[in-house]
């Protein structure tokens, strides 16, 4: 609470805070202005049903299901992101080019944008095509699919803006503030289908159940976000100018999980093909079993889920962690890990830790992310069905991200102002 009080005492921070609360505002009134000549009646009873097209929803903020301009949202451009990060991998020549400092990391930024805006377009026509047998009467599905096009390319567009904005002008990652804002905005809704189940004679029991175990799936984000193992390191004596700079001991903190709620988030939008390709398939037979087999709390979905986790969180860890410059920036500045001799068994030491705490990190996100999914199914409470672990992860990753930035923040004005 003192933090919190002293960072709105600081001039420039709290101009940060009041510019990610206008963005955020816009982003929220955007997800209310409808693309016209479609029967939002229907499209709410669709979306009631909850399930897998709920989870989508979600990801919207509501957007989708009131078929707004910003009904894609963020999720072009997070799947932009992580086309890029897997031809960074593999294309030598992009991963010079993220190597060559701020102006490399531009330009793949940039490239990054335009293949959003390509994503957009694509996800705009199968959004398009699924909500034609949603149309009013009098709309004409000619003029109704290109201003739809327009429309929603527009909107994602301008919502990869406004992620830019808040990441270069506010506080915190633009793109996680934005899905962290668009699932609370839906908290609502499942309290008012909670009181409907109460109402329609659900037991409390189950919802009291409930609500522990999603208690229990916070409070074990919250330690697994901060768990991370330090490796003891210890530098030499060396001479430095014209003194002798005496041996120093510290360590080296790697977090049980690299990514953070990158991985989770990637796997859920990778998760959204499939739904996007029933629009292009007209055949009842293939909608039928997909709707059958592909859903949110099916066994198939979630198989995938938990491979996709495992996926991206190794993915991740490999482009953000290497053990061969580590080792090589410690042997550079005379430093080596206790008890370990530097150079390859250094490399192979770091590895074997880092490899054990990434698989560790997947296996408590897949049980985070299927967990709400076990609890619905043995208490029968479906009120919350779209609000997974997936949300709940996001929604304190963000959240503990959001206070780190405004700590480091604070400490940065206070060393400054010691300075001064």
């Amino acid at each position: 609470m003192n933090k919190l009080l002293l960072a709105l005492t600081l001039p420039d921070l709290r101009k940060r805070f009041l510019f990610v609360v206008l963005i955020l505002f816009l982003y929220r009134l955007g997800g209310y202005i409808p693309i016209p000549g479609v029967d939002l009646d229907q499209v709410r009873v669709l979306f009631d049903q909850g399930g897998l097209l709920g989870f989508v929803n979600l990801f919207s903020g509501g957007g989708l299901s009131r078929f707004s301009l910003f009904a894609l949202g963020i999720i072009p451009f997070i799947n932009a992101s992580i086309i890029m990060q897997l031809l960074t991998v593999v294309s030598p020549s992009l991963k010079e080019l993220a190597q060559e400092g701020d102006a490399g990391r531009k330009k793949v930024s940039q490239y990054t944008r335009y293949m959003a805006v390509v994503l957009a377009i694509v996800q705009a026509i199968v959004v398009s095509v699924t909500f034609k047998g949603f149309l009013l009467a009098h709309v004409s599905v000619l003029s109704f699919f290109i201003y739809a096009l327009i429309g929603l390319v527009a909107g994602a567009t301008l919502v990869m803006w406004f992620g830019e904005l808040i990441t270069e002008r506010g506080i915190g990652n633009g793109a996680s503030l934005i899905i962290f804002i668009g699932i609370v905005a839906q908290m609502p809704v499942y309290i008012k289908n909670t009181i409907v189940f109460v109402q329609g004679g659900g037991t409390l029991v189950g919802i009291f159940a409930l609500i522990l175990i999603l208690i229990a799936v916070v409070a074990g984000i919250v330690f697994v976000q901060e768990a991370q193992r330090n490796i003891p390191v210890q530098y030499a004596k060396r001479v430095v100018g014209r003194r002798m700079v005496g041996a120093q001991s510290t360590y080296i903190p790697l977090k049980l999980i690299q990514g953070g709620v990158l991985p989770i988030i990637f796997a859920s939008a990778v998760l959204q093909f499939p739904i996007m390709i029933m629009g292009y398939i007209p055949n009842d037979t293939f909608q039928s079993m997909v709707s059958t087999w592909y859903r949110y709390d099916g066994f198939v979905y979630n198989a995938l889920f938990c491979i996709l986790i495992f996926f991206f969180t190794y993915f991740y860890t490999a482009i953000t962690f290497n053990p061969v410059e580590l080792s090589d920036s410690l042997k550079k500045h005379g430093g080596f890990v206790i008890g370990v001799r530097p150079g390859k068994p250094t490399v192979d030491y770091l590895e074997g830790i880092i490899t054990r705490l990434t698989f560790f990190g997947a296996v408590f996100l897949s049980l985070i992310a299927i967990m709400p999914v076990v609890g619905i199914h043995i208490t029968r409470v479906n009120s919350f069905a779209g609000l997974g672990g997936t949300a709940l992860l996001i929604i304190v990753g963000v959240a503990l991200d959001l206070v780190k930035h405004v700590d480091t923040y604070i400490m940065n004005h206070q060393y400054k102002g010691f300075l001064n």
